[in-house]
């Protein structure tokens, strides 16, 4: 049973690392002062979103990539190459962004979403020609990675928006009082 579970974990780890992400910002935001803003909402779902879905999947990826090369291939459909330790290295540098964008910095965040959104959405652009060109629906090709490729982009860029949105209006409302307050 356990074994099933892990294994399910880690075959659909795009999926894990961002669901492990969202139970963290939960825990976090259970722990917050009350009433929550939507400010502090999207920054503990922005910075467990980074940290995990980003930073955690992509080194995870990196693992897989270079040191289980061959496992990877195989699970994605392909020959093993050595493109993988291309693929491995970049995967390391988008986690190591990731982990770095758990902190509140703009630049960081907008990094740690649109390197890993261009990588993501060319590799489902890669998946599409692999089912239609060459038939290759293996689990890792037309599986929850490229459901993942589309979708986990989207939710980090909804995250990011959402942040910077709500931190804007924040500054903008506290500037607001203080200088209603010193008039």
């Amino acid at each position: 049973m356990i074994g099933t579970i892990l294994r399910l974990a880690l075959s659909n780890y795009p999926v894990t690392f961002l669901v492990l992400g969202l139970i963290c910002a939960a825990i976090s935001l259970v722990c917050q002062p009350k009433p929550l803003t939507r400010q502090v909402v999207f920054e503990k779902l922005l910075a467990y979103y980074c940290l995990s879905a980003v930073g955690f999947f992509y080194i995870y990826n990196f693992v897989m990539h270079v040191f289980f090369g061959e496992f990877a291939a195989k699970y994605i459909g392909w020959a093993d190459s050595p493109f993988q330790l291309e693929v491995g290295f970049a995967s390391l540098g988008f986690g190591l962004v990731g982990l770095l964008a758990f902190r509140p910095d703009f630049g960081l965040r907008l990094a740690a979403n649109v390197g890993p959104a261009c990588f993501m959405w060319g590799a489902a652009a890669g998946h599409v020609y692999q089912m239609v060109v060459h038939h290759n629906f293996a689990p890792g090709n037309a599986g929850t990675m490229f459901w993942a490729d589309i979708f986990l982009p989207m939710i980090g860029f909804f995250f990011l928006a959402g942040w910077r949105m709500t931190a804007t209006t924040q500054q903008s409302k506290g500037r607001g009082e203080a200088f209603a307050s010193s008039g």
